[in-house]
């Protein structure tokens, strides 16, 4: 299959119609990295959890087509907090009380946005269920283990892990070992038990190390001088694009460094425009994930 040129030229979708299933995903999964856009501060999250979620897996041993299910289901799993308002999402202190029972609001919204929707299978449980907890104590249902989905085990192990290791305007990002620190003195009551233990047999690899922090393979965020890693990178940028800090509206220039061939930013001392903070999708990053995940689309119930 080649990649969605990309993504049917952004959904002016042709092409016979051929690949449909393929085009609805797509559109979904844009809707999902433009609400990850809202907050400046978790740029690359669908991504890295999908990844995290991915490598769990195929260390379990699913099957490839399950495996493509949860990579999916990894992308989409914040969905619903379209219905989340941008004062409580974009807040830069500690959600008080009330506004946290806001945020957790967000599985049932994306639950019933995908009610009848033709691909609902692949992602509906990694959706509704991914704050779900094996003690219980979870959202929205206190849901015990053996009743959550394994989707949702996988996934609700791999956000909090990415959250701990993600910077956030009130707290630096943690040290891997920390963050997997905490996760095993929570095996069993906050995280997965079997997935857990799969996330920290990879402690010393470079598996992680090549995840946590980054937007993209091989493509690291970016540190903003006044917010600290708030700056996306796209897979296709070239040297000489702009790229903005959508928390302080900083512009900087992308620039190679020599004998790498990464890109370092550097302040313009110019503030983007409404125009240039506009989300753009990374078409690129959503259509490999898309091909990857062939098999499943394709094995929909």
């Amino acid at each position: 299959m080649q990649i969605l040129k990309p993504l049917r030229a952004y959904f002016n979708f042709n092409a016979t119609q051929a690949d449909n299933q393929e085009n609805i995903l797509a559109s979904l999964m844009v809707m999902a990295w433009v609400v990850e856009a809202r907050d400046p501060y978790t740029g690359g999250h669908l991504w890295r959890v999908s990844r995290f979620a991915q490598l769990i897996a195929n260390k379990a041993g699913i099957s490839e087509i399950e495996t493509a299910k949860i990579a999916i289901g990894g992308f989409l799993h914040d969905l619903g907090k379209v219905g989340i308002p941008d004062a409580i999402l974009s807040k830069k202190d500690k959600l008080t009380d009330e506004e946290y029972a806001v945020i957790k609001t967000h599985p049932e919204i994306g639950k019933r946005m995908l009610a009848g929707h033709p691909l609902s299978s692949l992602a509906v449980d990694a959706i509704s269920m991914h704050h779900e907890t094996p003690d219980g104590r979870g959202y929205p249902s206190g849901l015990r283990r053996e009743k959550i989905p394994v989707v949702a085990r996988i996934i609700g192990v791999c956000d909090a892990f990415d959250a701990m290791t993600s910077t956030r305007p009130y707290r630096q990002g943690m040290p891997i070992i920390k963050a997997l620190s905490i996760i095993k003195e929570n095996l069993g009551t906050q995280f997965d038990p079997e997935f857990g233990e799969i996330l920290l047999q990879l402690e010393n690899s470079e598996e992680l190390s090549h995840i946590v922090g980054h937007s993209d393979e091989g493509i690291p965020l970016h540190e903003c001088l006044m917010c600290g890693p708030t700056i996306v990178v796209q897979s296709n940028a070239k040297n000489g694009d702009l790229a903005y800090c959508r928390a302080c509206q900083s512009e900087y220039k992308l620039e190679v460094e020599t004998g790498k061939g990464k890109f370092k930013v550097a302040p313009t001392g110019a503030k983007g425009s409404a125009e240039d903070l506009i989300a753009k999708p990374d078409l690129m990053l959503i259509s490999r994930l898309i091909n990857s995940s062939a098999k499943a689309i394709h094995h929909i119930k």
